[in-house]
Parts: structure tokens; sequence; C-alpha cells
């Protein structure tokens, strides 16, 4: 049958695909799929296709990457308001806030989207509140800010006025070129608005009176920054980075709080034998391995919905609602337990948003010890992940204690393998080279007297690594299957999903 078309092939895997294609010098590599992309004038291709094909760069050294997203950065002395703009344009909360100046350690990078334009946002900090040192401190972040921005947010606290501090920041940004949007927080109603305007005279032109905590002129104030922001930044090379985002799942009870205190290397999430006991979902930026990484804990987290759309719904939407904040999901699988229905549903949730993925199987440290009843749960265990896991056997697997902290240390070199690998682009010649040559060793086969051809192929995106192949017709499910076990056997994928999509292309008639 056509859908297990890669299963049979599993035999002719001895093809000696990787060495043939070792074989193959660079610059024939890429005149063969240049020759293939000039075979796409023949077709019927529309603007999509264009921009996809347009939209990859080659560098000098020929290297290939995707535009940046443009950059916007926010800065201003500590204590304006700065993090609560960031949560508020990004509509969660993401930026610590406190009262206390100087909560903000780094400069933190967030995406962020408005009117259909996505832009990286940029939370500017890492300064220490002394007074000796402040200045100093806020006009070096300022510049890195604003040397690294395509535009720059300048937050001043309206009811206080400016200061010799603010004062330090607006001497640097009138010496760029870039657009600077003066915003004046904590202008609460209309009755304060006076004090915006007695900002006119920072010379940054017009003051935009804000209210971060209230939202009060946020949405005009992002109207008119999108005017002035270009869709692709003219100063990042790529996008510019934070702390990796990990999303803990896993079924309820299974160990996630557990995990994520034993990553914080304190009691930040309450631990309750009951299932259910988070009712919040919580961020925490934890360092593990020598690095910053936001780990999501979401054990429990509920919303108002009503009853009768019981345990698999709360689980569906604890997960779905962690996944669109991740970049990594760490799904977490209780040993002593057979694996269940819901441990697969939770990582098929995974796989559906394309975020990469790392197995960890708690408790292990019980499987460790004499008693026969955990020698013989050993056993069964791998027999059921041969069985219910065996569509991800491509994720990194841990074995490790949450309660305990043992084997922890395995913990980060999975997630950024997972990250490293979806992330991940393979060179449009390369991808070519590696379908025309399993192509002519492993051919479509006929269907209905017709053979579909792949007339070429290209990697859409990244995150999760994504292909493109236009076709003359539909590639069974089962051959497109085969092609994507083919690209993990040959190129590093482990941790991530990959997508192969097609376009069916007809010949343009003369």
């Amino acid at each position: 049958m056509a859908a297990d078309y890669d299963d049979d092939f599993a035999a002719h895997d001895d093809d000696n695909l990787a060495e043939r294609l070792g074989e193959l010098d660079d610059e024939l590599i890429e005149a063969r799929a240049e020759a293939l992309r000039q075979t796409l004038a023949d077709y019927d291709l529309d603007e999509e296709d264009a921009d996809l094909l347009s939209g990859i760069h080659v560098d000098d050294f020929g290297n290939e990457y995707l535009p940046a997203l443009p950059v916007v950065a926010i800065v201003g002395r500590p204590n304006v308001g700065k993090s609560q703009l960031v949560n508020r344009i990004l509509g969660r909360r993401e930026a610590v806030v406190e009262d206390t100046p100087g909560v903000t350690r780094d400069r933190v990078t967030y995406k962020a989207e408005w009117l259909d334009r996505r832009f990286s946002l940029v939370d500017t900090g890492g300064w220490e509140p002394d007074a000796r040192g402040i200045d100093k401190s806020v006009a070096q972040q300022s510049e890195i800010a604003i040397e690294l921005a395509d535009v720059i947010l300048f937050v001043v606290d309206a009811k206080v006025g400016a200061t010799s501090t603010d004062e330090h920041v607006v001497r640097l940004l009138r010496k760029t070129d870039k657009p600077v949007f003066l915003l004046a927080n904590k202008i609460d109603d209309a009755s304060h608005e006076v004090e915006a305007a007695a900002l006119w005279n920072l010379g940054l032109g017009e003051p935009h009176p804000i209210s971060a905590i209230h939202g009060r002129g946020v949405a005009d104030m992002l109207d008119a920054v999108m005017e002035k922001t270009p869709s692709i930044s003219a100063i990042a090379k790529h996008e510019i980075g934070g702390p990796r985002r990990v999303a803990i799942l896993g079924r309820p009870n299974v160990g996630k709080s557990s995990l994520l205190n034993k990553a914080a290397g304190e009691e930040r999430v309450v631990v309750n034998d009951l299932a259910g006991t988070t009712r919040d979902p919580v961020d925490e930026i934890v360092e593990l391995g020598g690095k910053l990484w936001t780990f999501i804990d979401t054990a429990g987290i509920r919303r108002r919905v009503h009853m009768h759309q019981g345990a698999d719904f709360y689980a569906s939407l604890r997960t779905s609602t962690a996944l669109e904040k991740a970049e990594v999901a760490v799904v977490m699988l209780d040993v002593t337990e057979p694996i269940s229905e819901q441990d697969v549903r939770i990582i098929d949730l995974v796989l559906e948003s394309g975020r990469s993925l790392v197995l960890a199987f708690n408790k292990w440290d019980l499987l460790d010890t004499p008693e026969m009843e955990y020698k013989e749960r050993r056993y069964y265990l791998k027999k059921e992940i041969e069985k219910d896991l065996a569509h991800v056997a491509w994720a990194p697997r841990v074995n490790i204690s949450a309660e305990t902290g043992r084997r922890m240390d395995k913990l980060v070199p999975a997630l950024e393998l997972a990250l490293k690998n979806w992330d991940r682009r393979i060179p449009t010649g390369k991808f070519n080279a590696f379908i025309s040559e399993l192509v002519s060793a492993h051919p479509h086969p006929l269907r209905g007297g017709k053979q579909p051809r792949i007339l070429y192929g290209t990697q859409a995106s990244t995150r999760p690594p994504t292909f493109v192949l236009f076709t003359t017709g539909f590639l069974d499910p089962g051959y497109r299957r085969y092609i994507q076990r083919r690209l993990r056997e040959l190129f590093e994928f482990e941790g991530t999903p990959i997508v192969v999509n097609m376009r069916v292309r007809e010949r343009r008639k003369r």
C-alpha cells in the first residue's frame, strides 16, 4: 500500500546515499540546484511561490539565513515601567515586574506582534540600583540597545518628569538617525496629559502619553511605531535571542513542579501529592548548566470552564497554553506507571505545535532498586516505549529523578540538542542534491500510469524545519514519510519534528 511506502523501503537504506552526497563537489551541487530552479519557469507559480523562492538570502560565505525580524528596543532609567510596557505589548505577563528598581538584569528579547507585523522586542536592564553608578549603567545599556535596534522606545515617568539620568539617555538618542519614540508613561487618565506635554522640552519630538499598567494610549503608540518599523531588520543579521523557553508538560502528578523546583534550586512551586495543585502558570528564569532558561510549569493550570468538559479538556488546555509560549517541550513520563493514552496525546499535541521535544522519564531511581516489581517494570517499560513512542523515536530521552535531582545534568545537553536542530537549516543546493539522489535510487511509484516528479525543493523555514517540494503531482503520504525518514538519517534532526509540504504545479500552456 502507498501508506506503507516508507516501510517498504526500510530494507533499501544501504543505498550509500550519504557517501554519494559526500562525493559531490559544492560547485556542482549549486549548479544542479540552480538548473532545477530554472525549470520552474516553465510552470505556473503564484505570489507565495515567488516570495518563498526569493525570501532566503545567501551571504558571501554561502550561508543561508532568513531575514531577521525588525528590532524594537525599550530604554529608560529603572522603575519607569519598561517591563510593564513589555507585558502590555505582548499581551501576557512575561517580564518580571516589581517596585524595586533594576529588576531586569539583562537585555531580554521577546517575539511580539502588532497589526499582523512580527518584531523582536528588547527589554533593557542590567544595572544595579546604586546612586553612584546608575547614570553610567543606564547609558551603557542604552548605547547597546541603540546599536542593536531598528526603532527605539524611550520611556519616561511623566509623573516624576525628566531626571538627570533621563538626560544622559536623551543625549545619546539625539545622535542617532533611528526612529525614536518618547513615551510619557503613567498617564492614567486625561487629566494627567499636561504632565506628558512637559516632556516636549527634551527635544525628542512629541511625547506619546501612555499607561503601561492600564493600557491607555498603547495601541495608538504601536500604530505609530509600526509605520516607522521596517519589515526586515536593517541592523540584525539574525534574530537576537534571550533565555530559551521550556514547557514542562505531562499528566497530573507526574513530577512537573518537582522538576522546576529542582532546576531553580529552591521551592518556587507548591508540590503536593494531590494532582493539580498548581492553579496558575508559573514562568521562572533559572540557571541550569551555566545558562539561563525560562521554565514554564504547567502543573494543573486551570481555566474557568464548564466541568462537563472533563479532565481531558483540562490537560489539552494546559498543554496548548504552555506550548504557545515555548520553544521546546519536556514531556515527563512516570516510569513506575504504564505509558497511558493521555501521555501519548500530550506528545501528539507537541508534534502538532511544531515545538522541539525532549522526553524525561521521571522516578528512574526507583527502577535501579533491586525490588522485583521494579525489575519487571523496567522490562515492560521498554516494550511500551517501542510500541507507544515509536513515532517520536527521534526525541532525546533523559532518565531523571526530579525529586532527588539525579541525572538532572543530562537535561541541558538534551535541550540544547533539540533546540539546535529545531533551528537547523539545510542549504538549498544540498537539499536538492539529497532529493535528486534519493529519487534516482528510489523513484516514486507509478500511480494510474503516471509518475509525479519533484521539480525543486527548498527549506521554507525553521522552528520547526519545514521543507517545500515543487512537484508535478501529489506524492503519496508514505513516500513523503520516506523522505522525512531519510532526511533524519542523513542530517541532524534529533529532537525536532520536520515538515515536508508539497506544491503541485502545472506546466504553463504555450
